[in-house]
């Protein structure tokens, strides 16, 4: 698929099944990802991959973390769900965001460039048919789960991708008008 192509078309797939991506597969994602703008190249970035037994240890994280977070008071159901979380794919690639002290480069800056980076991999993941996509919520900022994945003191996670097989073929992606979102400012 040529890279216009993937650009234009690219959609989340959300209902993933086995396999995971392939190695090479992998390397296509994780190639595209280090190619995200990043101001002074502090590569503010860095990825950590669960998969197979570490998809149920995160889910373990995750049911401790939202147990503290709601005091406790999940019913059975909400247990369960939460736990089972990191087990809607195959392959989850956690984006953690390493914000530096820099005097040209704000850690918002730092922040986007992840997303720069995570933009990139859905994109690369699409184009090699994978299906992906990008989820955050209140887990990611949890700093139980940081504590979990064995983050530093100066890393976020930026979200949780889901990658796998698509259950199915991915939806269109919408029609969007350029020019509702693009106009000139001043003369031109």
């Amino acid at each position: 698929m040529d890279a216009l192509t993937a650009l234009h078309n690219r959609v989340s797939t959300g209902k993933l099944t086995e396999p995971a991506p392939t190695e090479q597969q992998r390397k296509n994602i994780f190639l595209a990802a280090l190619r995200a703008a990043d101001h002074a190249c502090l590569r503010p970035w860095r990825f950590l991959l669960v998969e197979g037994e570490g998809r149920e240890r995160l889910g373990g994280i995750f049911l401790k973390a939202a147990e503290q977070a709601e005091g406790a008071a999940l019913t059975e159901a909400q247990r369960q769900r939460t736990k089972a979380m990191p087990l809607r794919a195959p392959l989850i690639i956690v984006a953690i965001t390493r914000l530096q002290e820099h005097p040209k480069v704000p850690h918002l800056e730092q922040h986007m460039s992840t997303a720069g980076a995570v933009q990139a991999m859905l994109t690369a993941a699409y184009a090699e048919g994978i299906g992906a996509y990008w989820r955050t919520g209140p887990l990611a900022g949890n700093p139980l789960v940081a504590e979990g994945l064995g983050l530093a003191n100066n890393e976020r996670i930026a979200g949780f991708i889901y990658c796998g097989t698509p259950d199915k073929a991915p939806r269109q992606a919408p029609d969007l008008a350029v020019d509702e979102f693009f106009s000139y400012w001043g003369a031109h």
